[in-house]
Formats: structure tokens, C-alpha cells, sequence
């Protein structure tokens, strides 16, 4: 069940009148939107309105026109490798599992050097993931797709991001895996690590965000919480529903 949602004084992304483009097509609209520490933000709307362009002009790999401050610090025009160090984690939607590496090798090349006391280890990753800990030797490219959007998600917190973004996690994969995936989120949170969620499973979003955004034409045209959500007919009407 989702938590009840305090608000916090830490604020970990501030994204303010993002536009971004391909080519000559104007993509993100001036968008803005905000995620505070520990809190689970979902990114809502339908294929093709710029919610992936947002995650990816955040992390770097778009060049966007406008403000993002990550930790007060801003990080637009800044690479990509630049911004995870400053902890910002990045789950792609394609999991970018690494297919001839032993899980334990993809596990191993998400940990930063120098990392003092990471929330995150190894051990505790196998001991949540049984099905992980024993293909701990077998070569990612073989995982099932629930267990590549695992393995993902593992990786990315072995580097011990205070942040973490998510593209689509759930697209694909059968509801016992869903509920892992929920699981895994809400546990994420519950240390007080922020998440950013691109997600179109409506039911998932509103069962663990503390906050939601719905997205239309490339830029936010609702601000809620679940409850809001679930009684604004008109919005999910227009914006959300097929």
C-alpha cells in the first residue's frame, strides 16, 4: 500500500520551462514539474506527448532549453556520465542489459568507486531477488524480461543514486512481475531515495505515486495526487484513457 506522503523540505529535481527538439519539431512545451526527496512522482500520458524527452533531457542524452536543477545545482548541459555521478540514476526503457555479462558482472558495473555505506549491496539485492541470486552466473542476454527489467533497475542502485528515473518499468511484463517491480519502488522510496516515474499502467501509478503529472502536447496539464486523480473524470478522459 502506498504511504501516506509528508511533505519534505528537500528538494531533489526542479525542472522549470523545458523545451527540447528533434530537429525542427518542437517536443517539450515549457514544461515543469518538480520531485522532492523520498517522494514517488509519475509522469502520466500517452504515447508520443514528450515523457521520455523529459527523462532523457534530464539525464542528458536530449539537449533541452530551459532549467533543471538537480540538488539546487543546474545541470542542463552537463554529460550524461557528469550528472549520475552527482547521483542521479537512469533506467532506460530499452534496460540496456548488457547481454554477454553474468548478472553479478551487470550488477557489478552499476557501483561507483570510492562508495562509503551505500544503501544498496550486492547481498541485500540477491536476498530480495532470489530469482536473480540464482542466475547470479548466467549471461543477462538469456533473462526473461522481467528479470532484465530486475536486473536494470539493481544495477542502476548499486551506484547509490539519491534519485532515480524510470522509464516504463512495468511495459510488457506479466502482473506477478508488475507487483515485484511495485514492490521494489515503494522500497526505493522508503529510504528516502526520490523517483521520478514514466509509467502507463494508470492502476500501478495511482497504487504507489505520492504525486502524479499528466503530460498532453509536450507539455503538463494536470497536477494531482492519486485521489485527485481518480476524480478527475474529464482529465483522464481527455488525456490518459484510449
Amino acid at each position: 500500500m502506498r504511504r501516506h506522503w509528508q511533505q519534505r523540505e528537500t528538494m531533489m529535481l526542479e525542472v522549470s520551462s523545458l523545451n527540447a527538439y528533434y530537429g525542427k519539431s518542437h517536443i517539450l512545451r515549457g514544461v515543469e514539474f518538480n520531485v522532492q526527496e523520498g517522494e514517488i512522482v509519475s509522469l502520466l500520458g500517452r504515447n508520443g506527448v514528450g515523457r521520455s524527452t523529459t527523462v532523457k533531457s534530464i539525464i542528458g542524452e536530449v539537449s533541452p532549453v530551459g532549467s533543471i536543477k538537480f540538488k539546487g545545482e543546474e545541470i542542463v548541459g552537463r554529460p550524461s556520465f557528469e550528472i549520475a555521478q552527482r547521483g542521479l540514476g537512469y533506467v532506460p526503457e530499452n534496460r540496456e542489459v548488457f547481454p554477454t555479462l553474468t548478472v553479478r558482472q551487470n550488477l557489478m558495473l552499476g557501483m561507483k568507486s570510492g562508495q562509503s555505506n551505500p544503501r544498496w549491496n550486492m547481498s541485500e539485492i540477491f536476498e530480495m531477488f532470489p530469482n536473480l541470486a540464482e542466475r547470479a552466473d548466467v549471461p543477462g542476454g538469456v533473462l526473461s524480461g522481467g528479470e532484465q527489467q530486475m536486473l536494470s533497475m539493481c544495477r542502476t542502485l548499486m551506484g547509490d543514486p539519491d534519485m532515480i528515473m524510470i522509464d516504463e518499468p512495468t511495459e510488457g511484463l506479466a502482473p506477478k512481475v508488475v507487483e515485484q517491480v511495485s514492490r521494489l519502488l515503494e522500497k526505493i522510496a522508503s529510504r528516502g531515495v526520490a523517483i521520478l516515474l514514466v509509467e502507463q499502467k494508470l492502476n500501478v501509478a495511482i497504487r504507489i505515486s505520492h504525486r502524479l503529472y499528466v503530460m498532453g502536447h509536450g507539455k503538463i496539464v494536470y497536477e494531482g495526487t492519486p485521489a485527485s486523480l481518480k476524480q478527475a473524470d474529464d482529465i483522464r478522459s481527455e488525456w490518459l484513457e484510449v
